[in-house]
């Protein structure tokens, strides 16, 4: 679904800082042989990770769905100089293609990949985040969040994609649709939990920034 016109969608990426080389070409690739490109970032969205990173300045950053690793690489420019961005995805097929990427950017050594389920490696990672960019399965939406939560540094940020879920969340809801069913929890909970401040920004697919309190 598009919120806005394409037209005015291409005049927004027109205006806003150009997308890098790197990015670029892992854009392209993604489309060329990777099932469904539609889940990549891409160039207006990456732009607004890393533009609220460097805002941000985080030492450690959590990203939940990695997929072939735009985000990622969007949200390590704002990143300090020895800062870790830690992502997790469950699709062994594109640990590799990941690392390419990863390795030909400044980061490289300072992204560590882990491969599973998130819900079962985030309780393991003994650590205090920054900076969490939640764009995996909608269904764990919320377990997710309860997970993070006692992990992040007061006034750290966390960012949820999809939060819109093309519309259907003003649809009436089919009683086989957990997704949806969820995600309309989770905006609920994000607007209602006195532990965050949110505000859901209608940018693509939707993208809620929530601030810890």
């Amino acid at each position: 679904m598009h919120f806005i016109s394409q037209e005015l969608e291409d005049y927004i990426e027109q205006h806003s800082k150009k997308e890098p080389e790197l990015l670029a070409a892992l854009d392209k690739e993604t489309n060329q042989k990777v099932l469904l490109p539609r889940m990549l970032s891409g160039h207006f969205q990456g732009r607004v990770l890393s533009m609220l990173s460097k805002l941000v300045n985080p030492v450690t950053i959590l990203e939940i769905g990695t997929y072939t690793g735009y985000s990622a690489l969007c949200l390590c420019e704002g990143m300090k100089e020895k800062g870790i961005l830690h992502t997790i995805d469950i699709k062994e097929e594109l640990v590799d293609f990941q690392r390419k990427y990863f390795n030909k950017s400044p980061w490289g050594k300072q992204i560590v990949q882990h491969l599973g389920q998130a819900i079962d490696i985030i309780p393991t990672l003994d650590l205090k985040f920054d900076l969490v960019f939640i764009d995996a399965d909608k269904e764990n939406y919320l377990n997710y969040f309860e997970l993070i939560i006692p992990k992040m540094n007061k006034g750290g940020i966390i960012l949820s994609d999809n939060v819109l879920w093309s519309g259907k969340v003003l649809e009436p809801l089919q009683s086989n649709d957990l997704s949806t069913k969820i995600i309309m929890e989770y905006n609920q909970l994000l607007k209602t939990d006195p532990r965050v401040e949110s505000v859901l920004l209608p940018i693509r697919d939707g993208l809620t920034v929530s601030r810890v309190i």
